[in-house]
C-alpha cells in the first residue's frame, strides 16, 4: 500500500479512536498496535514494551512532575487571590487598573503554576466577580480571564515547552527563554483590547478604580513576593549554569511546598495529600501520553509514513510561508479537539523535518505551535478554559464567554503574524543569553 494513502488511513483511524471516548494515550496505543499487527505481523508487538518504557528513560522527564507539584502547591493556596489583590492595589492609579491587574495576575500565576485551567480558576474566582460588580462588560470580564489563563503553557516554566523539547530533542532552556517576549507581547495585546472594549462599551469611568493607602499596598507583599522570588530563582539557576532544568524544578517544588505550608498554613496532611495526589495523576497522564506517542511515532516511521509525507511535501513547489500557513491551520484544527501535549507529541515527529527543511527555526516554531494550542484552549468544541470560566461564573452564559473570548483569539492570531514578520521576538533572547544556536 502506498505510504501516503496509508498515512491518510492512519489519520482517519486515529481520529475515530480518539473520538470514541478512550484516553489519548490508550487511543494511540490501540492505533499503533493495530497497524503494526496488520502490516508487520504479531512479532512487531514484541518491540512495543521496549519502546514504551524506553521513551520514559529520559532524565529531563523528571522536570515534568516537579513543575506540576510546584504549580499544584501554589494553586492549592490563596496565592492567586493574593497576587490579584497585590496587583490591584499597586496598579490602582493606572487607567484600567482592574482589568490590567487581572491579566497581570494571570501572567504571573501562569508562570508560577504552568497550568491554564488553574490560572483561570485562581484568578477568575476573585477577578470576574469584582469586575462585574464595578460594571465591566461580562464579555471583557470572562474573556480576559479565559485568554489570560492560556498564558500558562507559554510563559516559562511551561510543561508544554518541556514536552516539545523532549519530543524534538531541543534545548528546554532555549524554549523557556523563547516564550518570554512573545508571552509579554500577548499580555500587552490582551490588555490593549480589554481597555479598548471597556472604553467602547461606554464604561470609560470604570477605567479609574478605587485608591489604596501605602499601608494597604505594602501589607500584602510578604504573601506574594516569596513565590515570585522562587520563579526568578528557578530561572536564574537554570540559565546561570547552576543546575539542570530537572534539578531546578525539584528545588522549586520543595520551596513552593514549604512556602505554602509556612505562609498559608498548609499543615493538614489531607491537604498535602491532595496536592501530591493531583500532581501524581497529572504527571502520570502526561508521561503515559509521552510513552504512547513514542510507540505511535515508531509505527509511523516503521511503515515509512513519516518519511513519505516529508518527502512529498518537500517536492511541492510552494512558497515556504504558504506551507507554514497550512501547518498553522492543521495545528489550529488539532488544538480544537486535543490537549496541547497530545498535539505536540503526535505532530512533532512529522512536522519538524518539514519545518527545518523549509528553513524555519525549531525554537521559533515551538512558540508559534504553542500559541496555536492557546487558541484551542478558548475555542469550541473542547475549549477547556471556557468551561472553567463557566464553572466559576455560572451566571455568565457560555455564549457570552465565547463571544468575549473571540477578540482575544484575534490577538493570538495577530501575535502569530508578528512572529512570522519578526521571528527575532522568539529567537533573540535565547541567542542573547545562551549564544547563537548552530
Amino acid at each position: 500500500m502506498d505510504p501516503l494513502f496509508l498515512g491518510a488511513f492512519v489519520a482517519v483511524a486515529t481520529i475515530l479512536v480518539l473520538f470514541s471516548g478512550v484516553s489519548v494515550a490508550l487511543g494511540l496505543l490501540i492505533v499503533s498496535a493495530g497497524f503494526l499487527m496488520a502490516f508487520d505481523g504479531l512479532r512487531s508487538l514484541e518491540l512495543m514494551p521496549e519502546i514504551l518504557f524506553g521513551k520514559l528513560d529520559n532524565f529531563a522527564l523528571l522536570s515534568i512532575p516537579m513543575f506540576i507539584i510546584m504549580g499544584s502547591s501554589i494553586a492549592s493556596t490563596r496565592a492567586g487571590a493574593d497576587l490579584y489583590e497585590a496587583l490591584e492595589r499597586w496598579l490602582t492609579r493606572v487607567p484600567g487598573g482592574l482589568v490590567i491587574s487581572n491579566l497581570g495576575a494571570c501572567a504571573l500565576f501562569a508562570a508560577m503554576s504552568g497550568s491554564s485551567p488553574a490560572t483561570c480558576a485562581a484568578i477568575g474566582k476573585m477577578g470576574i466577580p469584582e469586575m462585574r460588580k464595578r460594571g465591566y462588560p461580562d464579555g471583557v470580564a470572562a474573556g480576559s480571564i479565559a485568554a489570560g489563563g492560556t498564558l500558562g503553557i507559554l510563559i516559562p516554566p511551561s510543561v508544554t515547552m518541556i514536552v516539545y523539547g523532549i519530543a524534538t530533542e531541543t534545548s528546554i532552556g532555549r524554549l523557556f527563554l523563547a516564550g518570554v517576549i512573545p508571552g509579554l507581547m500577548l499580555v500587552s495585546l490582551f490588555m490593549a483590547w480589554s481597555l479598548y472594549a471597556t472604553w467602547k462599551s461606554g464604561s470609560s469611568k470604570l477605567l479609574n478604580a478605587r485608591s489604596y493607602s501605602w499601608k494597604e499596598r505594602f501589607e500584602i507583599l510578604p504573601k506574594v513576593l516569596p513565590f515570585l522570588a522562587i520563579i526568578f530563582g528557578v530561572l536564574y539557576a537554570m540559565y546561570g549554569g547552576i543546575a539542570t532544568p530537572s534539578e531546578t524544578a525539584a528545588v522549586g517544588a520543595l520551596l513552593c511546598l514549604l512556602i505554602a505550608m509556612i505562609i498559608y498554613k498548609l499543615w493538614n496532611p489531607k491537604d498535602l495529600w491532595v496536592v501530591l495526589r493531583d500532581s501524581t495523576k497529572e504527571s502520570v497522564m502526561i508521561l503515559f501520553i509521552i510513552a504512547a506517542a513514542g510507540v505511535f511515532s515508531y509505527m509511523l516511521s516503521s511503515l515509512f509514513i513519516t518519511q513519505s509525507i516529508a518527502e512529498w511535501i518537500g517536492t511541492l513547489d510552494v512558497n515556504r510561508w504558504v506551507l507554514m500557513g497550512v501547518v498553522n491551520v492543521f495545528l489550529l484544527i488539532a488544538g480544537f479537539f486535543l490537549p496541547p501535549v497530545a498535539v505536540i507529541l503526535m505532530a512533532a515527529p512529522i512536522l519538524l523535518p518539514i519545518i527545518i527543511a523549509a528553513g524555519f527555526d525549531p525554537i521559533w516554531f515551538a512558540v508559534v505551535l504553542t500559541i496555536n494550542m492557546e487558541i484551542g484552549l478558548i475555542s469550541p468544541p473542547v475549549g477547556l478554559n471556557l468551561y472553567v470560566i463557566n464553572g466559576i461564573a455560572p451566571e455568565i452564559s457560555l455564549k457570552t464567554i465565547l463571544t468575549g473570548s473571540l477578540p482575544y483569539v484575534a490577538c493570538m492570531v495577530l501575535a502569530i503574524v508578528l512572529l512570522c514578520v519578526f521571528p527575532q521576538l522568539a529567537t533573540w533572547l535565547p541567542d542573547y543569553v545562551m549564544g547563537a544556536s548552530l
